[in-house]
């Protein structure tokens, strides 16, 4: 089912009166691409009218060219029944440099449009404010974006990606804080690159934490372990920003956590790619 991304989200969460960004149009019949660039996954997402219509995602490799890169989206595309020359507007998330430049190469040659690229020179056309604009992940301010936009009031956005990222946002829009830490399939990948016995092994929660062999033990040490992570950090962080904070979950593996705990108000796989379609409109 397609979803809507709507526009309700420019009242003031505390005044409940208009905020001084213009809510963009609702009937944009442009079509938009947007394109995450992560460390472990490209994930890209077209929108028409605000309808989220197809994703698609591919492993990051830094070493590809702008040819190959152009050739795999262009697939990906035909396959999915979508014509590159109807995409009018491209709008890219990078949290790996090294990639930035052929992602963007690709898009002047398959699409034929200079895409926006986000970065710390738009930040003040946001509905959030932004901190650390020049250390910040692009990433996770297109996240803020999102989660503030759905639940119109203070949120935390739980991250499940390459890094376990959890953003703070204010009632009042703006970002407070970030904890990283390492991801879940990060840390099974270093528990298996760095022990001589230890495999890697599927993300997946094992019948109990009581492992009976070696992949149970290690399931029930990350699954488990990181559910408790996740509900502690997003506890303690509720304390400290001492107001009511709704919690969304995102990224590749938010799916293995959320069904283990109801600290999740809300399970978006895609909001990073919603928080750039609604990054596109003031930009």
């Amino acid at each position: 089912m397609d979803r809507i991304i709507s526009d309700s989200w420019f009242l003031d969460p505390v005044t409940s009166l208009p905020l001084d960004i213009p809510p963009p149009p609702v009937d944009d019949p442009l079509m938009l691409m947007a394109i995450d660039i992560g460390n472990t996954n490209i994930v890209g997402g077209v929108y028409q009218e605000l309808q989220l219509l197809e994703t698609l995602r591919i492993q990051t490799v830094a070493k590809k060219t702008e040819d190959e890169y152009v050739t795999t989206f262009r697939a990906i595309l035909v396959e999915r029944g979508i014509d590159a020359g109807s995409i009018d507007r491209v709008i890219i998330s990078s949290v790996v440099p090294a990639l930035t430049g052929a992602i963007t190469a690709m898009v002047f040659r398959l699409f034929r449009t200079e895409p926006v690229v986000l970065g710390p020179a738009l930040y003040s056309r946001l509905p959030v404010r932004v901190i650390a604009q020049d250390e910040i992940g692009t990433d996770l301010v297109a996240d803020a974006v999102a989660a503030y936009g759905k639940v119109q009031g203070a949120c935390i956005v739980v991250d499940f990606g390459t890094a376990l990222t959890f953003t703070c946002v204010s009632a009042d829009g703006k970002i407070l804080g970030v904890s990283i830490a390492p991801g879940l399939g990060t840390a099974v990948g270093a528990l298996s690159r760095d022990t001589a016995q230890l495999p890697n092994v599927p993300l997946a929660p094992p019948p109990s934490v009581l492992g009976q062999n070696t992949v149970q033990a290690i399931q029930a040490g990350v699954v488990y372990g990181y559910t408790g992570l996740v509900e502690y950090l997003t506890a303690r962080m509720k304390r400290e920003m001492g107001e009511p904070a709704k919690v969304v979950a995102t990224g590749g593996l938010c799916r293995v956590v959320a069904p283990l705990t109801d600290v999740f108000d809300f399970v978006e796989p895609d909001l990073t790619l919603d928080g750039l379609a609604r990054i596109s409109r003031f930009v």
